[in-house]
């Protein structure tokens, strides 16, 4: 009688493991028998046959090797471990297991394998498989249930090894909580190809030598480090997991734990593992994991913004950018899917502002066109009003990193609202010309290729306090729909060496992705002087101020500087800035306009006189403020705010500036 064959691997591998089951079901029968003979099953060909004929037949249908051949020599198990194992897997996969494991045993309640009936019934036996240090209790391969002594106890094959040894693919548990499958992306943007092209080299030579480095992939670009590993693990035969580093044991030992169930999922399922080494700020858990990574054997990804030192493993350093300007526009042409929105200038709009990954851009493109759909009636400028809505969406998408650094202000003021002399005026739309014009001179005209330095746009705004350095801030974060930090330079500067560079290279990257205009409130309180170097401290300190000045003129966006005091400025700072606008304190007819325009239309007003008013020899910050005033106490009279109102906001006010009010300036106001 001819074989019937087996229609795929998976079949013939059941077929085999079930030939190797019966092998070991033989040895305990013999074992219970004590040499009685028993009826012997036959072969497929009607011939007398014993297990190990069976498992001759069936080694013959497998196109590649079962899985319990693979696992053994993984894993350097011995003919007796092995044999130990299969006699685990029985008890799950043949209910005719338990009573055999009774009658070798010669007890009816003892329905289960044990270490003593493995040694006392099984080939080859040895003491040393049930210590720790052997392949079954170390990879966690099977479980001893606790109550009894070591070789009397209950033995249980674990759950991710039975479903292996069957032929199926289903990650250990407690891997799949915390450790997620990293699916890879398509064709690589061709920036990234040769680190593709690498990093899968590097992991074939490693499987090949059995010694993997620790692949960290540097830069500040988070999001495409998963998919540039996943598709070099793609290229030499692995999957990807991505670790949350949130998730991480910080007992040694629940970590020592998880780092051995990993290797295992590694060799059984050919996976690399990922770890965001940046994703939190907690030292104790960035020590975990470079604990955890430092004791694995296994391929490792570490992303990280600045090369981390290893003392016990190798470790290879890849820098990973975010695509370039011609890249992310094609990105950004492939996720939108109409020419219609690249022919008006959007999609050079949002490049020229925007530096964000693939990953991003696909994000904000499906958004903005849900969102499009959704809203749009079709009656006006399609193109404009989803270009308006696309820019939107990609200011939101690229917010959540500053926040957590800096302070969002939400601008409110217009060019109508801000008073100052028209020099000062032009200066300021010339900063909002240079940063919407950026990307055509730099990149169109070819002047980034002449020297990548003095690239960033930069402002300082010098001026007594309440002239309107912030309100200026606000008033361009307006007319370029950016987004405006203050920068708290009190979480910003450190006495710790080396902290405010490491605070200012936040910032900075943060801010990159979306261009924000970053504004650094009272610089001179960080970026005075640099002071002759006299100690340790004076030399970091002028360290911190270059640093500065190398991130301020590679920065892509917008930063703004405000001070009180001028003079406190180093000189070769002020070299490197683009604008410097002196912002005066408001004449009598500067005041008056403002006077003028300080009342919202809705708040009641009787009798005001902003001729009277100007008289107040006050900046407009302390305008606002005396306004503001008023208009609280003429609301708590019920009264439209008046002259005596202002009155007594501005002895409040000049009480607070511990200045007189003097006869003059608010002569015949009663």
């Amino acid at each position: 009688m001819t074989r019937e064959p087996a229609s795929t691997w998976l079949e013939a591998n059941q077929r085999y493991l079930m030939a190797c089951l019966r092998v070991v079901q033989e040895a305990l029968k013999d074992h219970a028998a004590k040499g009685e003979r028993h009826p012997v099953e036959r072969n497929l060909s009607g011939e007398p046959a014993t297990g190990q004929t069976q498992v001759r037949e069936a080694a013959e249908l497998l196109t590649e090797p079962a899985s319990i051949d693979v696992l053994a020599a993984s894993f350097g198990l011995s003919r007796f471990e092995r044999n130990v194992l299969l006699l685990c897997a029985g008890m799950e996969l043949d209910s005719s297991f338990a009573g055999d494991c009774a009658a070798a045993q010669g007890d009816p309640n003892r329905r289960y394998p044990t270490f003593s009936l493995a040694l006392a019934a099984l080939a080859e036996a040895h003491w040393s498989a049930l210590v720790p240090s052997a392949p079954l209790r170390y990879w966690r391969m099977i479980r001893i249930d606790p109550g009894h002594e070591l070789s009397t106890s209950p033995l249980r094959i674990d759950e991710r090894i039975l479903h292996y040894l069957t032929g199926i693919h289903c990650p250990d548990e407690h891997i799949q909580e915390i450790a997620e499958r990293v699916e890879p992306p398509g064709e690589a943007i061709p920036s990234h190809r040769p680190i593709v092209e690498r990093i899968a080299g590097i992991l074939s030579r490693g499987q090949e030598a059995r010694v993997h480095p620790v692949i960290q992939l540097c830069g500040n670009d988070q999001g495409e480090k998963p998919e540039i590993a996943a598709s070099g693990c793609v290229r030499a035969n692995l999957r990807l997991h991505s670790l949350r580093a949130g998730d991480i044991p910080t007992s040694p030992s629940e970590r020592a734990t998880f780092g051995r169930l990993w290797e295992r999922e590694a060799i059984l399922g050919h996976s690399a593992l990922l770890i965001d080494y940046d994703e939190i700020d907690n030292p104790e858990i960035k020590r975990c994991i470079l604990s955890l990574v430092e004791g694995l054997q296994g391929p490792v990804f570490l992303a990280v913004r600045e090369p981390m030192k290893l003392s016990r493993r190798p470790t290879l350093c890849l820098e990973v950018q975010k695509p370039d300007t011609k890249e992310q526009k094609a990105l950004w042409v492939q996720a939108l899917g109409e020419d219609a929105w690249e022919r008006n200038g959007m999609v050079d709009r949002l490049v020229s502002q925007f530096n964000l990954n693939g990953r991003t851009i696909e994000r904000a493109s499906h958004e903005a066109l849900g969102l499009f759909r959704t809203t749009d009636s079709g009656n006006r400028d399609q193109g404009s009003r989803f270009g308006d809505l696309l820019w939107d969406v990609c200011r939101l998408m690229v917010r959540p990193r500053l926040d957590q650094l800096a302070q969002r202000i939400e601008p409110v003021p217009t060019w109508e609202d801000l008073v100052l002399p028209e020099s000062q005026k032009q200066i300021l739309r010339e900063i909002a010309i240079h940063v919407r014009q950026r990307t055509q001179v730099y990149d169109g005209w070819g002047f980034a290729g002449k020297s990548q330095r003095g690239l960033g746009v930069s402002a300082l705004f010098t001026g007594e306090s309440g002239t309107g350095k912030t309100m200026a801030s606000e008033v361009l974060a307006n007319e370029l729909r950016l987004d405006l930090y203050r920068i708290d330079l009190s979480q910003v500067v450190s006495k710790y060496i080396g902290e405010t560079e490491k605070n200012l290279r936040q910032v900075f990257d943060a801010a990159e992705e979306g261009g924000a205009i970053l504004l650094f409130d009272e610089a001179d309180a960080l970026f005075g002087k640099r002071s002759e170097v006299k100690d340790s401290h004076d030399r970091y300190a002028n360290i911190e101020v270059s640093y500065l000045l190398q991130r301020m003129e590679a920065y892509r966006g917008l930063a703004i500087l405000t001070t009180n005091m001028k003079s406190a400025l180093d000189a070769a700072f002020l070299r490197r800035l683009r604008f410097v606008v002196q912002f005066p304190f408001p004449n009598s007819s500067q005041r008056q306009e403002i006077w003028q325009r300080i009342f919202p239309a809705g708040t009641p007003v009787q009798g005001l006189d902003v001729t009277k008013l100007a008289r107040l020899n006050v900046a407009g910050g302390n305008i606002r403020n005396i306004a503001m005033y008023a208009a609280f106490l003429a609301a708590d009279a019920r009264s439209p705010v008046t002259m005596g109102h202002l009155l007594g906001a501005a002895r409040a006010e000049y009480g607070k500036l511990e200045k007189p009010l003097s006869a003059a300036e608010i002569a015949g106001w009663q």
